[in-house]
C-alpha cells in the first residue's frame, strides 16, 4: 500500500441499469461483491420492470453506501415517456450527435425537455419507492446546452436531495488534451458546474471513465489512469454487464462491457484500490 497517498473514498458508478437483463445481472453481481457503490437506472430501458428493480434493491440493501440514481435518457434508440416530446425520429429520441447539435444550435424547447425529465423522475420514484440518490444522463445529455437548464430545474423540483453528475476532470492539461472524448466533457461540464452551483445542487468534484470503447483497450490500464488525480468524492463511470440479444439490439457497447465486468470482479482491482489508498466503502 502507498502510505504516502491520502485515503480517498470515491464513487464507482455503473451506468445503464435497466438496459438489458444481462447488463442488470452484471451490475448486481459487482454490487454484491462490493466492487461497485453506485448504479444509475434507465426508466425507459428494456429491462426495468419491478422484478429487476426488486433484485437491485435486495443486493443494494447489503451495501449501505450503494447509491441508486436515475440515468436520464434523451437519445435514441429509446422512446420518450411524454406524448408530445419533440424533436423525435421515428418515434424515438434523436441520436446522440443530432441531439447535441440541436442543443448547440439552440433548437430545443427546454419546457418539453423539462416535462420529459419530470416524468422520468416520477417513474423512478414509482419503481423504487423513493427519490434517486443522484441523477446523471445517458450519453452525458445532462451536460448539453439547453438540456442542462431543464435538467437542473427538474432535479431541483422533483429530487431536491439528489446530487448530479458533472464530467470535468482534475488531471494535468497535457493528459487531458490526449483524450478528445473526455476533453469535450470537460468543456461541457464547465457551464454545467456553474449552473448547478447557482441552483445549490451538489455535484461530484471530479470525473473519470470516458474512453474510446471501439478499440477494446485494457480496462485495468484505464482504471489506473482513472484513479490518477481523482479526489475524495470523485466519480468513475463504468459500463459492466453481460452481452445478450437485447443489449445487441439497443447498444453498440457490447463485449467491452464483459471486459469491464471481468476486471472489476477479479483480484487485480481491489489490489489497485489498496495500492492507491482508494476505498468504495
Amino acid at each position: 500500500m502507498n502510505d504516502a497517498a491520502p485515503s480517498r473514498r470515491i464513487w464507482l458508478c455503473a451506468d445503464d441499469y435497466g438496459l438489458s437483463e444481462g447488463v442488470n445481472r452484471g451490475i448486481r453481481d459487482l454490487i454484491a461483491r462490493g466492487r461497485l457503490n453506485a448504479t444509475s437506472a434507465m426508466v425507459v430501458g428494456a429491462a426495468i420492470g419491478r422484478d429487476e428493480v426488486a433484485a437491485l434493491q435486495r443486493v443494494a440493501a447489503d451495501r449501505p453506501r450503494c447509491a441508486i440514481g436515475l440515468h436520464a435518457t434523451l437519445t435514441a434508440p429509446f422512446r420518450p415517456l411524454t406524448m408530445h416530446f419533440r424533436p423525435i425520429d421515428g418515434g424515438m429520441f434523436l441520436p446522440f450527435p443530432k441531439m447535441l447539435r440541436a442543443g448547440l444550435l439552440r433548437r430545443l424547447d427546454p419546457e418539453i425537455i423539462h416535462a420529459e425529465l419530470m416524468v422520468q423522475l416520477t417513474a423512478f420514484k414509482d419503481l423504487f419507492g423513493r427519490d434517486p440518490d443522484f441523477v446523471d444522463g445517458h450519453q452525458h445529455v445532462q451536460l448539453f446546452p439547453q438540456i442542462r437548464d431543464a435538467f437542473l430545474q427538474a432535479v431541483r423540483e422533483a429530487a431536491p436531495g439528489a446530487w448530479v453528475r458533472q464530467g470535468g476532470r482534475r488531471q494535468p492539461l497535457a493528459q487531458r488534451l490526449g483524450a478528445p472524448k473526455a476533453l469535450v466533457l470537460d468543456v461541457l461540464s464547465a457551464q454545467f458546474r456553474k449552473k448547478a452551483s447557482r441552483a445549490n445542487i451538489a455535484f461530484n468534484p471530479a470525473f473519470a471513465g470516458a474512453y474510446d470503447f471501439t478499440g477494446q483497450p485494457d480496462f485495468g490500464v484505464l482504471m489506473r489512469q482513472f484513479l490518477d488525480c481523482l479526489p475524495e468524492g470523485g466519480l468513475v463511470m463504468c459500463h459492466p454487464g453481460f452481452v445478450d440479444e437485447t443489449l445487441v439490439s439497443l447498444d453498440a457497447l457490447t463485449t467491452q462491457r464483459e471486459a469491464e465486468h471481468t476486471y472489476l470482479a477479479g483480484t487485480d482491482f481491489p489490489a489497485l484500490l489498496a495500492a492507491n489508498n482508494v476505498t468504495l466503502d
